[in-house]
């Protein structure tokens, strides 16, 4: 490890002891604490709101500027507004059952959400701030402190909002390190007391690894190879437009885009129609077109080139979705045409591999329990798309799956409800947050339990010397 990063680990444990020991003499955190420390988020991502989309596009190549606005600066403006909104009432006391006949003689119990105390923060590049800022929300409005280690991949970004979070919280509040994999190892091995990780499954292996050593609890997002399952009822227009937009957004580079889709057999050139006419329609251009996002850097460039090759060399045919005929060969960035590659087997990298580009594998099904089948065969994917008006097919699709989230009739879209839960189920994810959900994720549902005045373990012989009031209140407590 060099030096700047030594320096950076001795940083980082020292910030992480500062933060704990605020933490504590602060006490309870009041809703007023909690709304000031969100308000400041708020105002530096809409006084940023510019900067931070230059410097996302300096990171990508080329990104539009409209693109990291919507899905990067307000994505993570939102939840930060929702907690805000609602963290009185998430912070409320929740009354519980006590045990009968216990509550006949006044004793109750209740449980109260306690913040954690610091919670680390790994940030992917895709979305390097709303993927920041949105699981900070849920660790401010849950009473926390927090420190953020963003992604070496974005560096202007990263840079950008260690200076945002400097200029309005006190590093015992609220801290960002930068750096490369050495200060991301040595930052997910912090004897954190929550850490929040979004990212590939990989690297998440590590990651668990190394907060294990402090038993340290986790919530993982990571990704996985999320299907399109199109019915035979499904709108094909709409579908097409809706699947293609999914892929064409920030090109395909998004942990819950549609990786891979199933259509019935007698439709499959209907579908491979409608998916180059809504290409064409929402980008009639690629190369010179501002809309159209760059692969982040020529590492995933050449992977996502590889993906293709591989699929041709093992039987799959490649269908390259070009409407302008440019050419991709000479280009300033790394921009790629979406890419639909049919009946690649499974034994293809594009069939085994999250695409994490705009590459779409497409097969055919005579029925749709092949389309099941083949993805309860599979890791479980972050996302499933289920395309259709066949509510006895959707309800046999929900009930023979398992996923992290659904959208019905549309990709994506799961995520932007701050109300749902966010998250994965085994390789790709566990845990969750967004809403109320992340409030209770990032808290501690600590239990409170008030005896009663009464001497009620004498009245109910539960202390010896063991009597007939134990023998009665033995049988009271083993009635079927």
């Amino acid at each position: 490890m060099t030096s700047a990063g030594q320096t950076s680990v001795i940083e980082m444990e020292q910030t992480l002891a500062s933060q704990k020991q605020a933490f504590i003499d602060e006490g309870a955190v009041s809703a007023a604490t909690r709304i000031d420390r969100i308000d400041r988020s708020i105002s530096q991502l809409i006084k940023y709101q510019d900067k931070l989309a230059d410097a996302m596009s300096s990171d990508f190549g080329h990104r539009p500027a409209e693109l990291s606005k919507m899905f990067d600066v307000a994505a993570g403006l939102g939840p930060m507004q929702h907690a805000k909104q609602h963290l009185k009432k998430w912070m409320r006391v929740e009354k519980r059952k006590t045990l009968f006949p216990l509550n006949l003689f006044g004793a109750r119990s209740r449980v109260e959400y306690q913040p954690l105390g610091v919670v680390g923060i790994i940030s992917p590049w895709n979305f390097p701030v709303n993927l920041a800022f949105a699981p900070l929300a849920n660790a401010l409005g849950a009473g926390n402190r927090a420190m953020i280690k963003p992604s070496e991949f974005t560096p202007a970004t990263s840079e950008l909002i260690k200076q945002m979070i400097e200029e309005v919280y006190d590093p015992t509040e609220v801290a960002v390190f930068t750096g490369g994999p050495d200060v991301g190892q040595a930052f997910s091995g912090l004897a954190f007391d929550h850490m929040i990780f979004t990212g590939a499954t990989s690297v998440a292996k590590h990651v668990m690894a190394a907060a294990a050593k402090n038993l340290v609890p986790l919530t993982l997002e990571l990704g996985g190879k999320s299907p399109v399952v199109v019915s035979r009822s499904a709108d094909m227009a709409l579908t097409c437009n809706r699947v293609m937009w999914g892929k064409i957004t920030n090109a395909g580079q998004i942990c819950l885009a549609p990786d891979y889709s199933y259509v019935a057999e007698e439709q499959l050139e209907d579908y491979i129609n409608g998916l180059k006419q809504a290409a064409a329609t929402m980008m009639p251009t690629l190369l010179a077109n501002n809309d159209y996002s760059s692969i982040i850097n020529d590492r995933h460039y050449d992977r996502l080139q590889h993906y293709i090759a591989d699929a041709k060399a093992k039987g799959a045919t490649i269908i390259e979705i070009n409407p302008g005929a440019e050419n991709f060969a000479v280009q300033p960035h790394r921009k790629m045409p979406p890419t639909l590659i049919l009946n690649a087997p499974d034994d293809a990298l594009v069939m085994q591999e999250e695409i994490f580009g705009p590459l779409m594998a497409v097969r055919s099904y005579r029925d749709l329990s092949e389309a099941v089948n083949h993805i309860n065969a599979q890791p479980r994917p972050l996302a499933l798309y289920y395309f259709g008006n066949d509510a006895r097919e959707q309800r046999y699709v929900l009930d023979h799956t398992i996923s992290g989230g659904v959208t019905i009739n549309d990709v994506l879209m799961h995520v932007a409800q701050e109300d749902l839960p966010f998250g994965g189920v085994g390789p790709s994810g566990m845990g969750c947050y967004h809403g109320f959900d992340g409030f209770k994720e990032l808290s501690h549902a600590r239990a409170i339990y008030s005896q009663s005045k009464m001497d009620l373990n004498g009245m109910t012989g539960m202390s010896p010397p063991y009597n007939e009031k134990t023998l009665k209140t033995i049988k009271q407590m083993l009635k079927p």
